[in-house]
């Protein structure tokens, strides 16, 4: 339930803020405003909120928590308002619009806050009612920069029937803006403790069930992988065999040396000896590498899990809603805005930014939008692979354990993971030229300098670590 305009005025009396100094904004979140306020007497801070079923200016005594990221409107009034003095700060008629006049040595201002339940907005305009900008952009109502803004006119023949928006009960030992912030803060709809622990809850659930899903497939094929013994085994039984090879029959009936029992090995009868191995030998090899990859996945999985899991048990003991309301926010953003700035991988280890493509696709999208010529390219020779960039520091000279880090990762994304000792060139992007008619992505180095590696299981999963603890 939002305020009713005798609570408003009611509100404005106690916080009596003629006079204050306005000496900073705080916009913890994108319906809500905080303005810290000091007069001869003491300091006040009064709290905005434009939320549906909320709508409500107050004193608070708690701490404000500031947002992740500033917000655009706080802003714009820390570059206009912050340091005015208040000159008046009263309801238009019973409208539910406070209008706050607002001036320093240069400027006049009109702060207006208009706390309707399904259109509350703060207006800043000039002396003359010029919107200079809004909390919420509203074309349509012509609520932009530069638009009048029509103040509302005072209805006096509300004053007839004001008695039926009572100011509600309250305790007497407490101010009404002491009893409407504790009030909103327990029984608000928008930031109700309670309502946004079950909202915690449910993300927290959601996310949970979505993760363990994650975590049991992994673990499913990784006990998939624990045959590839048996691959080598029936790689070498068809070499021992191969001689009953007949070239018509699909299977290949012959004794195990080692269980002594007879089995039957699904061949291909055109093939030889030799290739029918191969396809079991190859099966072993991915059999083996995808182990060694789906272990570190699993890690990486689990290592998530927990992180969920501190992340809602910091909800649970937060008391200030407001915070809580932010960490939501923060872990619950719609899918398009948690879309990255660029494609494939990134690491900042030791202040270096690392980039890394896995395909061709994002090797050719960061070459083109991502990386500047000072940046530094690896790529693995004579194999296929990724693109990995290490992003250039003004007066800097890349550590050699940057560079092994980056090298490391060239190697992991490419088909040269499973070779061991690998080859790699280097050079600044600048010196890269796209071969004409090429596939994409494929560039020709110049200036490129050798680095010799042998893949550092440990380093890659340092690495692992610093990736999925940003996630």
């Amino acid at each position: 339930m939002s305020l009713n305009c005798n609570e408003i005025n009611l509100i404005l009396q106690e916080l009596n803020l003629k006079g204050s100094f306005i000496q900073d904004i705080i916009q913890p979140g994108y319906d809500s405003l905080a303005l810290y306020t000091y007069k001869e007497g003491g300091a006040k801070t009064v709290f905005i909120c434009t939320a549906h079923d909320a709508c409500r200016i107050c004193e608070v005594r708690r701490k404000i928590t500031k947002n992740e990221k500033p917000l655009r409107f706080m802003e714009f009034l820390r570059s206009r308002i912050k340091g005015c003095r208040i000159n008046s700060a009263e309801q238009i008629g019973l409208e539910r619009v406070v209008k706050m006049e607002i001036s320093n040595a240069d400027e006049e201002f009109i702060l207006y806050i208009r706390l309707w339940n399904n259109a509350a907005n703060v207006i800043l305009c000039d002396k003359n009612n010029v919107i200079l900008d809004s909390m919420y952009r509203r074309p349509n109502k012509d609520e932009m920069t530069g638009e009048t803004f029509p103040e509302p006119v005072a209805d006096m023949s509300k004053f007839d029937i004001k008695d039926k928006w009572p100011v509600r009960e309250y305790p007497s030992e407490k101010s009404f803006n002491e009893f409407i912030d504790s009030f909103y803060s327990e029984h608000g709809a928008a930031l109700s403790r309670e309502a946004l622990l079950e909202k915690a809850e449910k993300w927290y659930n959601t996310n949970l069930s979505k993760r363990e899903a994650a975590l049991a497939n992994l673990e499913n094929k990784l006990a998939s992988f624990k045959n590839a013994d048996q691959m080598k085994h029936t790689g070498d039984l068809i070499l021992a065999y191969g001689h009953l090879i007949d070239g018509s029959s699909r299977h290949l009936e012959c004794e195990d040396y080692e269980t002594g029992k007879t089995v039957s090995i699904m061949i291909d009868p055109k093939l030889s000896a030799h290739e029918n191995a191969e396809k079991y030998y190859t099966q072993y090899k991915k059999a083996v590498s995808g182990s060694e990859q789906l272990e570190h996945d699993i890690e990486i999985a689990k290592r998530q899990i927990e992180k969920l899991q501190s992340q809602y048990e910091a909800m649970q003991k937060e008391q200030n809603p407001v915070k809580i309301e932010q960490m939501l926010r923060h872990d619950s953003k719609p899918v398009q805005q948690q879309k990255k700035t660029h494609p494939g991988l990134d690491y900042t280890v030791n202040g270096w930014y690392i980039l890394v493509g896995r395909d061709a696709n994002e090797n050719d999208e960061l070459l083109r939008r991502h990386v500047r010529g000072e940046d530094m390219w690896l790529h693995v020779r004579d194999f296929p692979g990724g693109y990995v960039f290490i992003k250039h520091k003004k007066d800097k000279t890349i550590p050699l354990d940057i560079l092994l880090d980056a090298a490391n990762l060239a190697v992991y994304y490419s088909k040269a993971r499973n070779t061991g000792k690998t080859d790699l060139y280097y050079t600044k992007v600048k010196y890269l030229r796209r071969a004409k008619n090429g596939p994409k992505g494929l560039v020709l180095p110049t200036q490129e300098k050798n680095l010799c590696i042998t893949p550092d299981k440990e380093r890659l999963a340092r690495l692992d670590m610093l990736q999925s603890t940003s996630d």
